[in-house]
C-alpha cells in the first residue's frame, strides 16, 4: 500500500492527474487519467492566458478612457487658442499660440462673479430642500404603515417614465399663479421660481428608500421601547446611518442645479438672475461686429464653470458609488 501511495505521488509530480470520482456497484472510486501535460507546462500556459487577457482588458480600457477624457482635453486647449485658430479648416491639437489672456477676459466682459453667485445660491437652497423631502417621504415609505402605501409609491414609480420636459408648461403655470414670474420680477421671486418647483425628486425618494429598509428593523422596535419617537428615531438612528446615499444625493442634486439650462432661462426675466449655463450662451462672448463666436474666450468661461465639479466628483466618488451600490441591497 505504501508503494503504490509512493508511485502515485510521484506520477503526480511528472503529470499533470486529473483526479475523477466514478461510482461503481454503489461504491465510489478514484480514478486518474494523464493529461499528459507535465505540471509546468499548465503553469506556463495559464500565465501566459493571464497574460493576454489582461492586456487587452488594460487596452479596452484606455480606449475608452480616451474617449472620455478627449472632450475635456478638447475644451481646455480651446480655451488656449486664438479665434482664428479654432476657426481655421486645420485642427490643431496643440495652440501654437498659449492664450492665458483668454482666462483674463472672461473676467473683464463676462459678469461671472453675478452668475456664480446666482448658481451657488439656488444649488445649495435647492439641495437643502431636495434633502429634507428626500428623508421625510422615504422614512414614511420605508417605516410607516399607513393605508395605500405601496399604492402611492407604485404612482411616484410611473411618474419617473415620464418626462421632465412634459412637466415644463404645468410648473410654469404653477410658478406664474404665485406671482414669481412677470415683468415686476425680483431677485427672489427669481429664486424661488427656480428652487420650489425641483424640491421633490421622486428618483431620490426610490434611492433613500431602498437605503432605509436594509436598516433592521429591530432597531425601530427597540427605539419604540426606549420611548423614541418616529422623529428622533429618523434623525438620530436612520439618517446617520444612510450617510453615503444622502451625501450621493447632496452630490448628483448640486450638479444637476449647476447644469440647469432650459428652466432658469424660461423663468427669469433679467439676465442677472440667471445662472452660469445660461451665461455662457448670452452675448458677451459674441462679437457684434464679425457676427462669430468667440469660441475661445466661451471654452475658457467653460473651464471656470467645469473645474468646481470636476473636483467634487473626484473627492465624493467613493461616496456616490458607495450610496448608490447600498441602495441596490434590501437587507
Amino acid at each position: 500500500m505504501a508503494n503504490e501511495q509512493t508511485n502515485l505521488e510521484n506520477v503526480s509530480r511528472e503529470k499533470y492527474i486529473d483526479f475523477r470520482y466514478v461510482k461503481v456497484n454503489n461504491e465510489i472510486v478514484l480514478s486518474l487519467d494523464e493529461a499528459g501535460k507535465t505540471v509546468d507546462a499548465i503553469k506556463r500556459a495559464e500565465k501566459v492566458s493571464h497574460i493576454i487577457v489582461t492586456v487587452f482588458t488594460y487596452i479596452f480600457i484606455l480606449l475608452l478612457a480616451l474617449v472620455v477624457v478627449f472632450p475635456f482635453y478638447w475644451m481646455i486647449i480651446t480655451s488656449l487658442k486664438q479665434n482664428e485658430e479654432i476657426n481655421g479648416a486645420v485642427q490643431t491639437f496643440f495652440p501654437t499660440i498659449v492664450m492665458w489672456s483668454n482666462y483674463v477676459h472672461v473676467f473683464q466682459v463676462f459678469d461671472f462673479g453675478t452668475y456664480m453667485f446666482n448658481t451657488i445660491v439656488v444649488a445649495i437652497f435647492s439641495t437643502l430642500g431636495t434633502l429634507l423631502t428626500t428623508i421625510l417621504a422615504a422614512f414614511a415609505f420605508a417605516r410607516l404603515r399607513f393605508k395605500g402605501r405601496d399604492a402611492v409609491f407604485a404612482i411616484f414609480l410611473m411618474t419617473m417614465m415620464i418626462p421632465g420636459e412634459m412637466m415644463v408648461i404645468s410648473n410654469y403655470i404653477t410658478v406664474a399663479s404665485f406671482g414669481w414670474i412677470g415683468e415686476g420680477q425680483t431677485i427672489f421671486d427669481a429664486y424661488l421660481a427656480m428652487i420650489v418647483p425641483f424640491w421633490t425628486s421622486v428618483f431620490y425618494i426610490y434611492l433613500l428608500r431602498q437605503n432605509f429598509k436594509q436598516i433592521p428593523n429591530e432597531l425601530y422596535l427597540a427605539a419604540k421601547v426606549d420611548g423614541k419617537s418616529d422623529w428622533s428615531f429618523l434623525w438620530k438612528v436612520m439618517v446617520p446611518l444612510a450617510s453615503p446615499t444622502l451625501i450621493s444625493i447632496t452630490i448628483l442634486k448640486f450638479m444637476g442645479t449647476w447644469n440647469s439650462y432650459v428652466w432658469p432661462n424660461l423663468v427669469t426675466s433679467k439676465r442677472e438672475y440667471r445662472l452660469i449655463s445660461n451665461g455662457l450662451r448670452s452675448s458677451a462672448f459674441v462679437d457684434i461686429d464679425a457676427g462669430i463666436t468667440a469660441y475661445g474666450y466661451q471654452m475658457a468661461a467653460t473651464v471656470l464653470v467645469t473645474v468646481p465639479l470636476f473636483l467634487l466628483f473626484i473627492f465624493f466618488r467613493k461616496y456616490i458609488m458607495k450610496g448608490v451600490g447600498r441602495a441596490g441591497i434590501k437587507g
